[in-house]
């Protein structure tokens, strides 16, 4: 028997032990006020620019160990997204998804709001004088424009870092469609979300009409803001379920994100980044095939070693490709278990344990 089959072996009997005690003392261990720790970090720690990081519509700062802090940086713009910007944020993500040391993202906006959505005074040569000599070649070439612009923000949802989005003022248009792909959402009490593109004639093609029905679960009142433009102020989009928690101003928010991306970075990246993808993975699918590929692959002894989920069809989206190729490996084989187990067992607290590099 292998030095890692006995090491899993040896990590199993602990875990089966650890079911026999109390539910309500295996809930206590290590917990303590979210952020506490996550917040003192902060106060400590000066941000700095990224150095493989320069954009004319974006500042990346490394917020703190772990975490890097994507702005929205056209303030005098109302950090309206002009052409750099759908360049610019595929080019950023993706550098951040290869990013080993990256755990967490925080996305915010310069200056008096968080953005007022597409520049379209910059961007209105592409949309209004498309290329072409006929309509078929003017609605391929306009396909093609659509689709990178929609993978502006889908690279943030196929990003495997957690995303944070911290609005303060607006959020108006592509805003939504941009907040709408993060997976966290916190406001200010200013905050105000529009979905805006029927008021200037179109229909919003970004994710927003994909994406924004999941989140709040209410069809009625998606139909609703985007068939009207109308106003959603935070308390509202609190009540909704598009924001998790609203704060009194923008510096508080600003503080409750990155205590909650410190406390992300504390933990197993394998753990968080196979979280998010496998989130993402059973969200557009039924429970049973979303739990097909939580199955326990490589563990030894256990279901499916070596071999593939039982419905044996491969997944059409790129992020279930990810998921194929990844989940048939041998997540569990990671240290990060036995060490965060390890921690656990001995009472230490959890942010006490150092994972290695994702």
């Amino acid at each position: 028997m292998t030095a890692a089959m006995m090491a899993f072996r040896s990590l199993r009997n602990l875990l089966m032990r650890r079911l026999t005690v109390p539910i309500q003392q295996g809930l206590n261990v290590g917990l303590r006020p979210m952020g506490s720790a996550a917040q003192e970090q902060a106060s400590r720690e000066a941000p700095c620019k990224a150095s493989d990081h320069s954009y004319e519509s974006l500042l990346v700062t490394a917020a703190q160990k772990h975490i890097l802090h994507v702005q929205l940086n056209r303030p005098d713009k109302r950090n309206a997204m002009n052409k750099a910007f759908w360049r610019e944020m595929v080019e950023c993500f993706n550098k951040i998804a290869q990013d080993s040391d990256c755990r967490a993202v925080v996305i915010s906006g310069a200056g008096k709001m968080f953005t007022s959505g597409i520049d379209l005074m910059d961007v209105a040569s592409n949309l209004l004088q498309p290329e072409g000599d006929d309509v078929a070649r003017i609605s391929w070439y306009l396909r093609d424009l659509i689709s990178r612009y929609q993978e502006t923000f889908s690279v943030i949802e196929k990003c495997p870092k957690p995303v944070i989005a911290a609005v303060h003022g607006g959020c108006i248009g592509a805003g939504v469609d941009l907040i709408t792909a993060c997976d966290i959402r916190y406001c200010a009490q200013d905050a105000v979300f529009q979905v805006k593109e029927v008021d200037v004639g179109l229909a919003a093609d970004v994710g927003t009409l994909q994406r924004l029905p999941k989140i709040i679960g209410n069809q009625s009142l998606v139909n609703e803001l985007a068939f009207t433009a109308r106003k959603m102020m935070a308390d509202e989009a609190l009540s909704s379920g598009l924001v998790s928690r609203v704060f009194p101003d923008k510096e508080l928010m600003l503080d409750a994100a990155f205590a909650l991306a410190a406390e992300i970075a504390s933990k197993s990246p394998v753990a968080v980044q196979s979280t998010k993808i496998n989130l993402l993975y059973s969200r557009d699918r039924p429970v049973s095939e979303g739990l097909n590929y939580m199955v326990r692959l490589g563990w030894p002894g256990g279901p499916g070693r070596g071999g593939c989920p039982q419905t044996g069809a491969l997944p059409a989206l790129p992020m279930a490709l990810f998921v194929q190729a990844t989940w048939n490996m041998s997540m569990l084989q990671t240290q990060d278990i036995i060490k965060a187990v390890q921690a656990m067992m001995e009472k230490k607290d959890a942010k006490s344990v150092t994972f290695s590099k994702l």
